[in-house]
């Protein structure tokens, strides 16, 4: 099973393989490209979002976004991120229709051993994460490996979200929890 595959297969993985790095070049590639042409007309954003993505629905992306693999991101229709968005995509990330990334928003997929001695051989897992449709993440919010976003829920502002958050529900704080229901 090559290193991509065991990635794919959310098995432990080794980042360093060839294969994999020339991907992340590729993506960062592209996402300087994004970062460096400043306000793009609608077709040159879509084109550039098209050949970073694995699939796209419309989207606006503010500078600076980063990414490891690209490929590995799904958006939905009408996607906007604000500055400084960063998705570490070692497995899938997947957004729905409608969804808003308030400034400084971080979606991490990739995780590391939690013995010391398994974290020295270098090797991650990566855990997919979904937000559903209709979803607001607030500035500053850090979502984790292995979660899923209901429909219509809001992550407020510097919340950590290390679980699930059921659809038409706020949560907020660090760990996140919920504080208001909206349905």
């Amino acid at each position: 099973m090559t290193e991509q595959e065991k990635m794919a297969a959310a098995l432990w993985f080794n980042p360093a393989d060839k294969v994999l790095a020339k991907q992340r070049v590729q993506a960062k590639a592209l996402c300087a490209q994004l970062n460096q042409q400043g306000p793009l007309p609608f077709k040159a954003h879509q084109e550039l979002a098209r050949q970073l993505f694995g699939k796209v629905g419309s989207c606006y992306i503010e500078p600076n976004f980063f990414c490891d693999y690209g490929k590995n991101i799904e958006l939905g229709q009408n996607f906007y991120a604000n500055h400084n968005c960063v998705i570490l995509d070692a497995a899938k990330v997947s957004i729905g229709d409608d969804v808003l990334f308030g400034p400084g928003v971080q979606i991490y997929t990739v995780t590391h051993p939690l013995d010391a001695a398994q974290r020295k051989t270098g090797l991650e897992q990566g855990k997919a994460v979904t937000i559903g449709n209709s979803v607001w993440v607030g500035g500053g919010a850090i979502i984790l490996p292995g979660v899923t976003i209901g429909e219509g829920a809001v992550i407020a502002a510097g919340a950590v979200v290390t679980k699930d958050v059921p659809a038409y529900k706020v949560v907020a704080g660090n760990p996140a929890t919920i504080i208001k229901n909206l349905d």
